[in-house]
């Protein structure tokens, strides 16, 4: 009998777009995954006849020597569509405009595996025509868009398909924050101020070179909002919800990420009366999101929880979510790396996998 083939289309060759590429090209399969075209920003590979590119020695001195255009996102839709076998476009950036486009490929037929949480989390509309009420060709897997490998998502959607109902997500879903909270905010006691530890996370690579940017807590309410639609609560917006910012109001619009960190540790009286406050009641601090059905809220920020709870025991840049169901009382609580751009892409690939054997 002969292996079933697939397309595979991959825009976007930075770390995890690259970590996936290179994982892609080793995995093991009955399932033939023939990779029809690589694009980055200004140039791509692309397989005219449709059959998988030759890539010599290294995709990446293939995508080096490439002097094709990339092509407009209508011109890659006509491409994809031509296609003689199915096709997974796989989206590796974070680009809004390409986010904006997926209902275009998914009526075309054409499936899509992405870590793009712009497409997931921005306004409701655009969810509501990626995932149609009508059954639309295409598929649509994006279980990298929370917790990077981790099986939050598909772990959701299978409690929602076999009719239970959710009744409170909770968790920490920033790897950033996670690791800024464990330090700084511990079982153990300790003297360490929030600036000092937001410093030490930018230089151990944890944060955005503006870590302002994870500071403004909306990396968080993107993940939020992406689990509380699946689970049934039609979040407008990231921004439709109380989420809680850690950058001080006097500073936030300061034009350097160095400035910024200089200046923070004026504002550390604020974040360290909290702290000891916690300290005070047995518990520590953690920075988390929460969709809670019974008060009908979904809300982002700082949080206390008692010593024995799984989220103060949290350590290193973790994730943890839990999920509390009608059928799970006792939380299903999923922990692990929620970062990085090896997880990232698995997560990604095993996604492209579960596609590849429906379509």
């Amino acid at each position: 009998m002969p292996s079933k083939s697939v397309n595979i289309a991959v825009i976007g060759t930075g770390v995890v777009g690259s970590a996936f590429l290179d994982q892609l090209l080793r995995v093991k399969s009955s399932i033939v995954y023939n990779v029809i075209y690589v694009a980055r920003q200004r140039v791509a590979l692309l397989s005219k006849d449709y059959k998988a590119l030759d890539f010599g020695f290294s995709w990446k001195n293939a995508l080096d020597g490439a002097r094709e255009p990339t092509l407009s996102l209508e011109s890659l839709l006509e491409y994809l569509r031509k296609s003689p076998s199915p096709v997974i476009l796989v989206d590796n950036t974070s680009n809004p405009e390409l986010a904006n486009f997926y209902p275009n490929f998914v009526r075309a037929g054409i499936s899509i595996a992405t870590p793009n949480k712009k497409a997931f989390s921005s306004e409701l509309e655009l969810w509501d025509r990626i995932f149609p009420k009508e059954e639309c060709a295409g598929l649509v897997y994006h279980e990298a868009t929370v917790g990077a490998g981790l099986p939050i998502i598909s772990t959701l959607r299978d409690m929602i398909t076999t009719g239970d109902e959710v009744e409170k997500i909770e968790g920490i879903f920033s790897g950033t924050l996670s690791y800024i909270f464990n330090e700084f905010s511990s079982v153990s006691p300790n003297n360490n101020k929030f600036s000092e530890v937001v410093k030490a996370a930018k230089q151990l690579g944890y944060t955005e070179p503006d870590p302002r940017d994870d500071l403004n807590g909306l990396d968080v309410a993107r993940k939020v909002t992406i689990l509380a639609r699946i689970a049934g609560f039609e979040v407008n917006s990231p921004t439709s919800f109380p989420v809680q910012s850690l950058i001080p109001t006097p500073i936030e619009s300061i034009e350097s990420a160095q400035e910024f960190l200089e200046k923070l540790p004026e504002y550390d009286d604020e974040l360290g009366g909290l702290k000891q406050s916690a300290v005070d009641e047995n518990k520590v601090l953690r920075f988390v999101g929460t969709v809670d059905f019974s008060n009908k809220s979904v809300n982002v920020g700082v949080e206390k929880y008692d010593y024995a709870h799984p989220f103060a025991s949290l350590k290193g840049a973790d994730n943890v979510i839990s999920i509390k169901t009608k059928r799970y009382q006792q939380p299903i609580v999923i922990q692990g790396a929620g970062a990085g751009a090896a997880v990232t892409a698995a997560g990604v690939l095993a996604d492209v996998v579960k596609i590849a054997e429906r379509i």
